[in-house]
């Protein structure tokens, strides 16, 4: 009569918990641009009022009441981040 032996549980693909894909083979990170970079030679009429229920994409500038002139930096799916002149601030859209 054989017995089956079960096989050790593996803990996964072998790699750590922590560690994340080789950077080798990923498209390499454009640096971020500062916000007089950014804005610079921006006419006023080429920025768009910030409203909670319009949707932005990256790279949109943008005007806000409070915080002034900005530029999408990061969409999430209801929230963005702006680079303003004071820094970043995460605002809501649509």
């Amino acid at each position: 009569m054989s017995m089956k032996r079960a096989r050790a549980k593996s803990a996964g693909s072998g790699r750590s918990a922590g560690e994340e894909e080789s950077s080798y083979f990923s498209k390499p990170k454009e640096p971020e641009k500062t916000w007089a970079e950014a804005t610079e030679g921006k006419e006023d009429g080429a920025y768009v009022l910030y409203s909670m229920a319009s949707r932005f994409t990256k790279g949109q500038l943008v005007i806000h009441a409070k915080f002034g002139k900005g530029v999408v930096i990061g969409v999430e799916t209801q929230r963005i981040e702006v680079l303003f002149e004071d820094g970043p601030k995460k605002l809501g859209h649509a």
